[in-house]
């Protein structure tokens, strides 16, 4: 206030003075600039960030918000519950180090795996970053450079394509999955879809009369994980079945693709069908990577095939679907006669 013009000065004494008896006293500390600005308090802290944060969410679903909103708010969660409510402009570097040693501590009684760990620095970073940009409150990098080393991502491993043919999609192997969790297990057997690109697929998004019958990945109120995700995928073997059965998608799954993973995976467990440590469902997606390499399928293909980017600028419509097609035909499984 002591270094604003003395017009603004003097257009503030008269805003206070003009305000009501009653009021005078708040008035004039609210335009006089002595009331102090309200703390974020760590207890806030994601509260403060989803704010922060609005724009950038507006084009994800409900499913997408609540993955995106939960790890954050763990992290958040959990640096509390180490080093207590206080206000965020007073967390320092040593609180860090404190909240890094109380992973260590879990990580090596192997209650926790060191990812887990890494991944809450990081949202905590991204959180303390994005309130320093809008607050200016003197926040340092507190929580940058915490990574600790020794972890595994947990690449999922792929299926034998072999084992997909004789013992997934064997005859009744599948026969106590509800009708629609197991049409999914199809599609993403052959084409490679992304669970959250099956189940959000409408009968507005799946045309089974074209000359090639093809779904087509959309956004369809909610974010694509890259650009290239959007693409055309032609229907052949279990997939062609799979949606001819259900022509109008999977309303019991829309948006709810963590639900199916669960729902398949603790199947797949139970039924002894994850043959390798790490194998899931979406497994099924490295298979189908896998068998495109097996054929040779010409890298720009693959990547159209798989929603992946080009290392090369992009020129023209890319492959057809009848290109798309013959390709996948070569690697198509046999359907089993019944489910």
């Amino acid at each position: 206030m002591a270094r604003l013009p003395a017009a603004q000065i003097v257009d503030r004494l008269l805003a206070a003075k003009q305000q009501p008896v009653a009021q005078t006293e708040a008035a004039a500390s609210a335009t006089l600039g002595t009331v102090a600005p309200p703390q974020i308090m760590l207890s806030g802290l994601f509260g403060e960030f989803e704010k922060l944060s609005k724009a950038s969410l507006k084009d994800l679903s409900p499913d997408q918000k609540r993955k995106w909103r939960n790890p954050k708010l763990r992290a958040a969660t959990n640096l509390l519950g180490v080093i207590g409510d206080m206000p965020v402009a007073s967390v320092n570097r040593g609180h860090a180090l404190d909240f890094r040693q109380w992973w260590e501590d879990r990580a090596l009684t192997g209650s926790v795996e060191i990812e887990t760990a890494n991944k809450d620095f990081g949202h905590l970073n991204m959180m303390f970053k994005a309130i320093e940009r809008s607050h200016r409150i003197g926040l340092g990098p507190v929580f940058g450079e915490l990574r600790i080393n020794g972890g595994s991502t947990g690449q999922r491993l792929a299926f034998d394509p072999t084992f997909v043919q004789d013992k997934l999609l064997a005859t009744g192997a599948l026969a106590a999955l509800n009708p629609e969790a197991r049409a999914v297990v199809y599609l993403i057997a052959e084409t490679g879809l992304r669970l959250s690109e099956a189940v959000n697929l409408t009968e507005e998004t799946i045309d089974l009369t074209a000359t090639v019958p093809h779904v087509r990945v959309r956004p369809d109120g909610r974010r694509m994980k890259t650009e290239q995700s959007e693409r055309d995928m032609p229907l052949v073997g279990v997939a062609l079945m799979a949606m001819q059965a259900f022509p109008g998608g999977f309303p019991r799954y829309r948006d709810k693709s963590a639900s199916l993973s669960a729902t398949v995976n603790k199947f797949l467990a139970k039924a002894k069908l994850l043959p390798a440590t790490g194998q899931t469902l979406y497994s099924l997606r490295h298979t189908f990577e896998d068998r495109l390499t097996a054929v040779e399928v010409p890298e720009k293909l693959a990547a159209a095939l798989m929603g992946h980017k080009f290392h090369r600028p992009r020129y023209g419509l890319g492959p057809s679907l009848a290109q798309k097609q013959e390709w996948l035909q070569r690697i198509a499984f046999r359907p089993p006669s019944t489910v």
